[in-house]
């Protein structure tokens, strides 16, 4: 089955799930209730006592994807339900506080409520933050924490500014709820999204959102209310900050759900090679202190040096990322100039093992015949100025026969060395095949290649090392000179003619091609 088919299945199932519809249709109620009772008191009552069943759920659905999730999936389940109890236990202390309680308008959670609600929120951050990353240098690595620490701060940033707001706060609001409260603004907002772009996320995509969007909401929900609410708060103020924990709840149902029908479900995904989160941190705090400055006049300056210190923590931050990834950048050039260097080497060295024969050193057919055809072209107005002697070694099959091929080898080599100093730094030297060589020689005239094969017989006569013997080369040398009309076939054809020519003469000597010549 196709994971589209797999897509299909698991969002009917979604649209189906009892529990999803049972934890939407509660919602609703509860925003009903929150708009048709009258009274701060009750509203918060109510905002409480509707809280632990979703708990129950994200607990549940965690709990539930923790059994199904592989290692490391199964670690940060483990922890994301940890954290779901605390909340549910939290809410319901809180709940039954509310019972008793008298003249609450705010949704700040008290001592019990707010150290489960900080403790459960840091299971579940540190869940994300200790997730293993595959296959991540430990530059990547610092580079990933300077981005989780600049996330971090922006968070702290926003909980500072709500925690030290006392208009927005009543006697049974501690510091630390309200600190708490706002550490899920961009905290956990920020790490599902890095975590899910890590490559290697213990969740889908698509139960990502949902949880992601219960921080966005979450945020919202601390900034809703009116300046002017004074001792209560409308309605809708209640309901948008009970919709995350509906949210929340939704992402480990919506994976559940998933797990069911697609096997990849946990499945590594492809991590990109940047991240904007940190610049949207700087966002956030920037808005966050544009805030704050109309609203801070003749009130205490903690709530502004807060954001202006959070400000500053956020840009070096990010200045330290920079110069990581600069020193990336630098390292990752040098690595480029080396790697294009012995590119640039294995080129030449490709090159000259399609342009050179390997055993002797020189110049192949293929590029011989090259070299012969530049040359030709280059000499068009100058008839007679290029010549061509082709070289065949006399008696070599006995030297392979007698003294093995690599006495063979070694005289080839020795001819080769031979060749060359017997020519001129400007002519080409060429080995054709087996113990055929050929000498391309530019700008000379008969005279002249008459004189080069002469000095090369004349090399002949001294004898080649092979190995513990001096074996003596012999040769036979066909010469024949460009004419207005000659191509490299005719010239090649012309050189072997007069070299075989030479070979009936007796062998040793060399003969240039006269028009008519035959072979008797």
């Amino acid at each position: 089955m196709t994971r589209l088919a797999y897509g299909r299945e698991a969002w009917q199932a979604w649209r189906r799930d009892p529990a999803m519809l049972a934890a939407i249709t509660w919602t609703v109620l509860a925003g009903v209730l929150l708009f048709s009772v009258d009274g701060a008191n009750t509203q918060v009552r109510l905002f409480w006592i509707f809280q632990p069943p979703l708990d129950l759920l994200l607990a549940w659905s965690s709990w539930q994807v923790f059994r199904v999730a592989k290692h490391p999936m199964r670690r940060f389940w483990r922890l994301m339900a940890c954290g779901a109890v605390l909340f549910t236990i939290g809410d319901t202390v809180q709940a039954a506080l509310s019972m008793t309680r008298q003249d609450q308008w705010s949704t700040g959670g008290g001592t019990v409520q707010s150290a489960c609600f900080a403790v459960g929120l840091s299971l579940i951050i540190i869940g994300m933050l200790i997730h293993p990353h595959p296959n991540r240098t430990r530059r990547e690595s610092l580079a990933f924490w300077l981005d989780s620490a600049t996330v971090l701060v922006g968070g702290g940033v926003v909980a500072w500014c709500f925690a030290v707001d006392s208009a927005h706060q009543d006697a049974n609001t501690s510091l630390v709820g309200s600190l708490a409260a706002g550490a899920v603004v961009l905290t956990s907002s920020f790490a599902a999204v890095k975590l899910v772009l890590s490559g290697n996320a213990p969740m889908n995509k698509a139960a990502a959102i949902p949880m992601i969007v219960s921080a966005v909401v979450n945020s919202v929900g601390l900034f809703v209310a009116p300046p002017s609410a004074g001792e209560s708060l409308p309605p809708y103020v209640y309901l948008v900050r009970l919709l995350p924990s509906l949210l929340i709840a939704m992402g480990p149902r919506t994976q559940e759900i998933i797990a069911r029908f697609d096997e990849t479900a946990f499945g590594a995904r492809r991590r990109r090679p940047y991240s904007l989160l940190p610049y949207g941190s700087i966002v956030v705090v920037f808005v966050t202190l544009l805030y704050v400055l109309p609203h801070n006049q003749g009130r205490t300056d903690a709530q502004l040096w807060g954001v202006v210190a959070g400000f500053g923590a956020i840009i070096a931050l990010v200045v330290a990322r920079q110069l990581a990834a600069f020193h990336d950048n630098t390292r990752l050039i040098d690595q480029l100039d080396t790697t294009l260097t012995e590119l640039r080497e294995h080129e030449q060295r490709l090159r000259h093992q399609a342009l050179y024969d390997e055993l002797t050193g020189l110049a192949n057919r293929a590029h011989f015949r090259e070299e012969t055809t530049t040359a030709l072209e280059k000499a068009e107005a100058r008839p007679g100025s290029v010549a061509l002697l082709l070289v065949d070694l006399d008696g070599f099959k006995a030297v392979n026969d007698t003294h093995g091929h690599q006495a063979g080898d070694l005289l080839l080599a020795g001819v080769a060395e031979k060749l060359r100093q017997s020519v001129r730094s400007g002519d080409l030297v060429a080995r054709l095949g087996g113990d055929e060589f050929a000498v391309l020689l530019r700008d000379c005239t008969v005279r002249d290649a008459e004189q080069t094969a002469q000095r090369i017989l004349r090399s002949m006569k001294e004898p080649v090392d092979v190995g513990d013997l001096a074996v003596f080369a012999n040769a036979s040398i066909g010469i024949a000179c460009a004419e207005e009309s000659d191509d490299v076939r005719t010239l090649l054809h012309d050189a072997d003619m007069a070299m075989y020519a030479s070979k009936h003469q007796g062998k040793g000597t060399w003969n240039r091609f006269q028009d008519g010549m035959v072979l008797n």
